[in-house]
């Protein structure tokens, strides 16, 4: 694995200088059986471009990850890798299958990395693929959690009211109602140390009961002592899902193509500046 320098402008107070490698795992192995059991959502165009695509674009747009790994469904494997070639994505350095469930494709990620001889510092950013619009700012900020904690998530306010339930015979009922401000969704990247995401999957594996969803829930259960960083996400971080997420993700790709580059350039600027400002406060 190779690190490159950030080819994004910024003051030498702003951040650290990047010592480790930063990995971005793109998953794209699900079978997606609640879209459509016949194709797979991954290869689906979105604005004109395959959905695989939007995800991996946007860490290969960033100048501070320095490797991608993507883990694909067996069934697809050669259609993504023409993509990869024709694309031409300079920082893919391994395409592998994937497993069973989510977890089996981290996993398998995760063994190629250590066979690779990734070191336990590296900073390992895991995306689901059917998120293709993760921002730029969420990316950058989950690089810069990981300087201050071992594991980190990109997540959204929830504006809904959360109720936790249990059942109740055959019937849910409600449980406690948490206090709204710190109720998140959870969205993707879910970043972390190498070591501590290798330790925490290390003890699962011993673990029959183990399913988690993602891999956040994987440290939060098995290495309870690490805290799990909130990084800022956005509503447009959609994870599509069914074919009725379709017509959103159009519409969020019709917004992302008319921005003015220059104005995001602006954007990213100010934004720096203004997280250079409060660190000196």
């Amino acid at each position: 694995m190779t690190e490159r320098d950030s080819d994004i402008p910024e003051t030498a107070a702003a951040r650290p200088a990047q010592t480790a490698p930063v990995v971005a795992v793109v998953l794209a192995a699900g079978f997606g059986t609640r879209f459509d059991p016949d194709n797979s959502k991954q290869l689906v165009s979105v604005g004109g471009k395959p959905i695989v695509c939007w995800s991996i674009e946007a860490f290969e747009r960033c100048g501070r990850v320095s490797d991608i790994v993507v883990v694909v469904n067996p069934k697809v494997r050669s259609a993504v890798e023409s993509l990869i070639d024709d694309m031409g994505y300079t920082k893919v350095r391994v395409i592998i299958d994937g497993g069973a469930e989510r977890v089996d494709s981290t996993a398998a990620a995760l063994d190629t990395l250590a066979a690779a001889g990734i070191p336990d510092d590296a900073k390992i950013l895991i995306h689901d693929a059917v998120r293709p619009f993760v921002e730029q700012s969420s990316i950058e900020g989950s690089i810069d959690a990981l300087d201050q904690f071992t594991a980190a998530t990109v997540a959204y306010a929830s504006t809904d009211t959360v109720l936790l339930t249990e059942d109740l015979g055959d019937v849910k009922v409600v449980k406690s109602v948490p206090d709204r401000p710190n109720t998140f969704r959870a969205q993707t990247p879910q970043s972390f140390r190498f070591a501590t995401i290798r330790r925490a999957y290390e003890l699962a594996a011993s673990d029959p009961d183990f399913h988690p969803t993602d891999d956040t829930r994987v440290v939060v259960d098995y290495l309870p002592d690490e805290p799990v960083a909130i990084v800022s996400g956005s509503e447009t971080n959609l994870k599509i899902t069914t074919l009725e997420d379709v017509p959103t993700a159009e519409h969020i790709a019709e917004e992302i193509q008319g921005r003015d580059p220059k104005e995001e350039a602006r954007a990213r600027m100010h934004a720096l500046l203004a997280q250079a400002a409060g660190q000196m406060r």
